[in-house]
């Protein structure tokens, strides 16, 4: 099973940014996916989380500006940030629950993308 996040980048502060995590490999079904973030020096923390029964949740910090989203025919998780300020740059991974078969689930990471928000 593989991660693909994609879609960091360079933005000006009240810009927005749309990044995706692709998963591909052996996947019997997707349990949840979330997008953590991660500062250097610091923890990495949960920023949004969508599962498979259509719920999702928000750190305090992004709701009303972060929308998590997914596309289940492609098995992409998208994150919408709009309105970003410079406390939103990070480092930005998204991780899986993944059921590989019917009896086992494993969590698996992307790689990070870096979104950088001058002001």
């Amino acid at each position: 099973v593989q991660l693909q996040a994609s879609g960091g980048g360079l933005v000006q502060a009240g810009g927005s940014l749309r990044l995706s995590c692709a998963v591909s490999g052996n996947i019997f079904r997707i349990n949840s996916v979330d997008w953590y973030r991660q500062i250097p020096g610091k923890q990495r923390d949960l920023v949004a989380r969508a599962t498979s029964g259509g719920s999702t949740d928000y750190a305090d910090s992004v709701k009303g500006r972060f929308t998590i989203s997914t596309d289940n025919a492609s098995n992409t998780v998208y994150l919408q940030m709009d309105s970003l300020t410079p406390e939103d740059t990070a480092v930005y991974y998204c991780n899986a629950y993944i059921w590989v078969d019917a009896l086992n689930e494993y969590a698996y990471w992307g790689q990070g993308t870096q979104v950088t928000v001058s002001s």
